[in-house]
């Protein structure tokens, strides 16, 4: 039995399409509302935030994968988050099942650095010291050596389906309504981007690979980082539209933060913006040679396609 904990995210629904395609038809998917991503699931409707209901949502599993997310708000990360992963470390280590924990980059320095599984926490903000203190909650376990424990770590999202990220709201989501798209701060620097089907493809190989218990992995990402100006300009094809974007300023996107709660939220993410973002897998590449990842065209090619089929038929 492999569980997801968080069942409902986009990184857990293609995690759970990948499982059942390629390792196991036992699968258990674990949220306050689970609903089933294959025919075979078994949904377990459970608060994580209970450890009474987590102890008995990941009872008899063999491999744990968290995947939980929250809605942008620093009071509730700081009130739930740690909650939430302190029982489902809990419940794994009273079920002997191996724990695999789906991590982001927000406790990475904001700056040109390039990132690798070595680079130190240095967290700008209340919600980047949230995602530091977690880390170093699951590299406790990990230390621990009571269950096997893998941390896999992703940098900022583009994807399909219900993908939420700066990038998707600011350029896809507006290209599929006919919009021009936004780019946050400036465009000449380079963003390393992760397709969200490639995440979970690997998080899923690397829950299913006993040797890469032990350590922290850097999921997989194209080589060549594009900047945001070649990005936008891609999408902006892949769409059909001119290539036209609009640059948004850092104190436009501050300033926006007064009236909307979204964008006040995200505001401690914007010095990142202001410098170059490489992200490197090598790690992973490396031990998993044959994985394929999915080039920034195909991934942009894939969410116009799906965009037109999702379109109500003129006739």
């Amino acid at each position: 039995m492999q569980t997801i904990l968080g069942a409902n995210g986009q990184i857990a629904i293609e995690l759970a399409k990948e499982l059942h395609r390629a390792y196991t038809k036992d699968l258990r998917l674990v949220s306050r509302n689970p609903r089933k991503v294959n025919e075979s699931d078994s949904l377990v409707t459970a608060d994580i935030l209970d450890a009474g209901q987590t102890a008995s949502a990941v009872k008899d599993s063999n491999i744990v994968y968290f995947t939980a997310g929250l809605p942008a708000s620093t009071e509730l990360w700081e009130a739930q988050f740690p909650t939430m992963l302190r029982n489902a470390l809990e419940a794994s280590r009273a079920a002997g099942a191996k724990f695999v924990y789906f991590d982001n980059t927000y406790m990475y320095p904001q700056d040109d650095r390039i990132q690798t599984e070595n680079t130190p926490f240095a967290p700008m903000g209340r919600k980047g010291k949230v995602r530091a203190d977690m880390a170093a909650m699951v590299l406790e376990e990990m230390a621990r050596g009571d269950i096997p424990v893998l941390l896999a770590r992703a940098p900022e999202f583009y994807g399909p389906g219900r993908t939420q990220s700066f990038t998707n709201a600011l350029l896809i989501d507006r290209l599929k309504k006919g919009k021009k798209p936004f780019v946050p701060v400036r465009d000449d620097r380079e963003r390393t981007l992760i397709w969200t089907p490639d995440a979970s493809r690997a998080l899923a190989l690397l829950g299913n690979t006993p040797d890469a218990f032990g350590q922290t992995w850097h999921l997989p990402v194209d080589a060549e980082p594009l900047t945001y100006r070649q990005f936008a300009t891609m999408a902006s094809e892949a769409f059909g539209q001119d290539g036209g974007y609009t640059v948004v300023p850092r104190w436009i996107l501050n300033a926006a933060g007064l009236f909307s709660a979204q964008v006040r939220e995200l505001r401690e993410l914007l010095p990142r913006y202001k410098h170059h973002n490489r992200f490197s897998s090598t790690k992973f590449t490396s031990r998993f040679p044959e994985f394929a990842v999915t080039s920034p065209r195909d991934g942009l090619a894939i969410i116009r396609r799906e965009a037109d089929s999702s379109q109500p038929d003129p006739h």
